[in-house]
């Protein structure tokens, strides 16, 4: 952890509480965790070794979620997405040193999350029939190498009241996993040395899985209204810090 330099006990247990505070969210929202852990993060761990330390966090974090609600999962909405996301991070991987456009998609995330937040209620929710998760994924795979924190974009394909708030965490935790797991070969392709950071990401799992369990034992006691209710909250909050990103990029 060398690059890293010295982490202080106190910034430690700050990113530790980070960290089962948003896996928490993610549990009981459904979405923003992510972003909401890569923005904590961002305070101590470089941008260029956080989204691959990030990326291995979330990647045992959203395991761990869909092992509590593996019974929820559709495979016929996975399966496609798992096509797309793996066609999606590839072609990202092997184009990356010579992107110039970053700004693009990050904009693009924000329209999507502030439609799905504000939209009049005689506008259609955004209810893809399974085989188009494959176009998610493929956004999704892009942007995961990119950026780190996918959960926002996913959140806002599944806003959408034919499916349980049980359906929806389920789902969107293995679309998250496949996604993270892609990262690993991704960045060792790039040059990362995980091995050396296996300390670091060890910590930051164990905390995130105690978030994640004590979000799911919340989750099966919501009702509906409540839990879509709370997503939309998670997404704003997530919206509004891609925008100021946006802005301060500048």
């Amino acid at each position: 952890m060398a690059e890293l330099g010295e982490i202080s006990n106190l910034t430690m247990t700050l990113l530790l509480i980070a960290c089962v505070v948003s896996a928490f969210i993610s549990a009981v929202t459904g979405g923003a965790g992510g972003i909401l852990m890569f923005a904590a993060l961002n305070t101590a761990i470089p941008l260029r070794m956080l989204v691959p330390i990030h990326g291995a966090v979330q990647l045992m974090n959203n395991l761990a979620r869909v092992f509590y609600v593996r019974e929820h999962i559709r495979w016929d909405l996975c399966g496609p997405f798992f096509i797309g996301c793996t066609l999606g991070a590839g072609a990202m991987t092997v184009g990356l040193a010579s992107l110039s456009w970053q700004q693009l998609p990050m904009a693009l995330l924000a329209v999507l999350i502030f439609y799905t937040v504000f939209k009049p209620k005689k506008l259609p929710e955004i209810r893809l029939a399974p085989r188009n998760y494959f176009w998610v994924g493929i956004a999704t795979g892009t942007l995961g190498i990119l950026a780190g924190a996918v959960d926002p974009l996913l959140a806002a394909f599944f806003v959408r009241r034919d499916l349980s708030p049980q359906e929806i965490v389920a789902n969107k935790s293995v679309m998250q996993a496949w996604c993270h797991a892609l990262k690993i070969p991704a960045f060792i392709f790039l040059g990362f040395a995980f091995s050396d950071h296996l300390g670091l990401i060890l910590l930051l799992t164990v905390a995130a899985v105690i978030g994640t369990r004590i979000g799911v034992a919340l989750l099966n006691k919501l009702n509906s209204e409540l839990f879509f209710n709370l997503m939309k909250v998670a997404l704003l909050v997530a919206g509004i810090r891609i925008v100021y990103q946006l802005i301060t990029a500048q």
